[in-house]
C-alpha cells in the first residue's frame, strides 16, 4: 500500500525544491532548543566501519558500536556538523550535528552591509550556500548571475557577499547545500550543483543565523562556543568608514560579553595572526583560548611554520591548529611518529587543535589498493600513543575511528601518497 503514494512524495519533494529557489523563506525556526542527551551517531560511521576489509582495526571500531554515545568537546563541529546532508551554518545543522555528540559548535563569522555578524564559512559565498541568485537580492550581489555561454566557452558565475546585504534581508535566504552548476543559462539552475555525494533531502530551506541568534542557540543547547572570524573579502576600512580590522576583531568578544557569556565556553579562532594578536593585547580574558589555525607551512614550507611557532608562543598564544598532516611524519624505519611541529609546539607548551575531518567525497572503486594501504596507515596510526599537546580527548578505542577516518579525508589522501612509496605500494 506504501508504494502506491511514491508519485504524491515525489511531486511534493519537486515542490519543495522549487520552493527553496524562488520563494520567500518560511516562517524561522524558534531558537528555545532544549539539550541535547540522547546522542545519535546515524548509520555512517557503522557503514564505514563495516566496508572496511577484516583485520584489527575494524575489529577495534567496532567494539564502539554498541556503546552508549555521549556529547563530548573531542568532536568539534564544523559549519555545524552535518554538512553531508544539512545546509552548513544552519540551525538544522547545528541541531543535526549536536544530535551527534558535538560538544563545541563552529560559528564562522563574517559581517553585513550595516556591520552585523551573521555565520558563513566565507564571507562571499552566498551564490553557492544559499537561493540568493534566484531572489530579487541577487540584483545587489557584487557580482549577480551571468549565465553560461556555449558560444564563448563561459561557464555560469556570481559573486554574493553578506557585505552586500543587510542582516534583515540576509534573513529571507534560505540556505542550501554547497554547489553551483557551472552549465546554468538561469538563476533558478545554478542553484542545482550539489555533489552527489551529499544530499538535497534536508535541503528544503535551512534557517540562516545571525551571531547572535546563534550564541543563544548554543548557550541553551548547553554547549561551548568556537566562533571564526573570517578574513575579509573586502578592503578595510569598510566602506572607507571607521569600520576597521581592529573593530571587527572587537566585535566579536563584544557579542560574548552582551550575552553574558563566560569566556571559560569560548574558543575563538582565526587564520589571521592579527586578530589573535588583538584579541591578547585588548581582550587578554577572551584571548586566553583564542585558536590560531596555522596553515603558514602550505605557503612557506613546514620548517617555516615550525620557526613561527616561537613567534606564537612570544606573542602569548596558547592554542595552534595546524592540519593534521603537519603534526606526522616517518622516521627512518618508516613508522608514523609525532612531526618536529608537534615536538616543538609540545616543547614551548603551546597546545593543539587539529582539523580532522572534510567533507570528501567516496574514493572511486579503482583505488582498492590505495584503501587498503590507508587500513594499514590507521592501523599503525591506532597503536601510536596520543600526542600529549591534544587539547580534546574521548574514548581511547572510539578516537581511534578519527584517524581511520582521516585516511579517506583529502588532506590524509595527499599525505599517504607520500606514505605508500615508502611502504612499497
Amino acid at each position: 500500500m506504501l508504494f502506491q503514494h511514491v508519485p504524491v512524495v515525489a511531486t511534493l519533494l519537486a515542490a519543495a525544491v522549487i520552493e527553496v529557489a524562488a520563494l520567500p523563506k518560511r516562517a524561522q525556526q524558534s531558537l528555545g532548543k532544549h539539550r541535547v542527551t540522547n546522542i545519535e551517531l546515524g548509520p555512517r560511521p557503522y557503514y564505514l566501519v563495516d566496508n572496511m576489509e577484516a583485520g584489527p582495526l575494524k575489529d577495534r571500531l567496532g567494539a564502539c558500536s554498541e556503546d552508549a554515545m555521549r556529547p563530548t568537546k573531542f568532536s568539534i563541529s564544523h559549519r555545524g556538523g552535518a554538512c553531508l546532508q544539512f545546509p552548513e551554518e544552519t540551525v538544522e545543522s547545528i541541531m543535526a550535528g549536536t544530535r551527534m555528540g558535538a560538544g563545541i559548535q563552529e560559528c564562522d563569522v563574517a559581517f553585513t552591509k550595516d556591520r552585523q555578524f551573521v555565520c558563513r564559512h566565507d564571507q562571499c559565498d552566498l551564490h553557492t550556500t544559499t537561493n540568493i541568485v534566484a531572489t530579487e537580492l541577487g540584483a545587489k550581489c557584487t557580482q549577480p548571475f551571468t549565465p553560461a555561454s556555449a558560444a564563448n566557452g563561459t561557464a555560469a558565475s556570481a559573486k554574493c557577499c553578506t557585505s552586500d546585504l543587510t542582516l534583515a534581508e540576509f534573513k529571507t535566504l534560505c540556505g542550501k547545500m554547497d554547489g553551483f552548476n557551472a552549465s546554468a543559462t538561469t538563476p533558478e539552475d545554478f542553484l542545482h550543483g550539489t555533489p552527489g555525494w551529499r544530499t538535497d533531502l534536508y535541503a528544503t530551506c535551512g534557517t540562516v543565523l545571525a551571531h547572535k541568534e546563534f550564541i543563544a542557540l548554543v548557550d541553551g543547547l548547553g554547549l561551548d562556543f568556537t566562533p571564526e572570524l573570517k578574513a575579509p573579502a573586502v578592503p578595510m576600512p569598510f566602506e572607507g568608514g571607521d569600520y576597521t580590522f581592529e573593530a571587527y576583531a572587537q566585535q566579536l568578544a563584544d557579542e560574548y560579553r552582551e550575552a553574558g557569556v563566560d569566556f571559560a565556553r569560548v574558543y575563538p579562532q582565526s587564520f589571521q595572526f592579527a586578530a589573535v594578536r588583538y584579541w591578547l593585547e585588548h581582550e587578554p580574558a577572551f584571548a586566553r583560548q583564542a585558536v590560531l589555525l596555522d596553515e603558514s607551512g602550505d605557503r612557506a614550507g613546514l620548517e617555516a611554520a615550525v620557526a613561527n611557532l616561537t613567534r606564537y608562543k612570544d606573542a602569548g598564544v596558547n592554542i595552534v591548529a595546524p592540519p593534521l598532516p603537519y603534526l606526522v611524519e616517518l622516521d627512518g624505519a618508516n613508522a608514523i611518529v609525532p612531526s618536529r611541529y608537534a615536538r616543538e609546539a609540545k616543547r614551548l607548551g603551546l597546545q593543539i587543535i587539529t582539523w580532522s575531518l572534510e567533507r570528501s567525497g567516496p574514493w572511486p572503486p579503482s583505488t582498492r589498493r590505495d584503501r587498503r594501504a590507508a587500513l594499514i596507515i590507521t592501523t599503525r596510526l591506532s597503536s601510536t600513543p596520543r600526542p600529549a599537546t591534544a587539547t580534546f580527548t574521548g574514548s581511547s578505542t572510539c578516537w581511534r575511528a578519527r584517524w581511520a577516518l582521516w585516511a579517506s579525508s583529502r588532506i590524509g589522501r595527499l599525505r599517504l601518497r607520500t606514505m605508500l612509496t615508502a611502504w612499497g605500494f
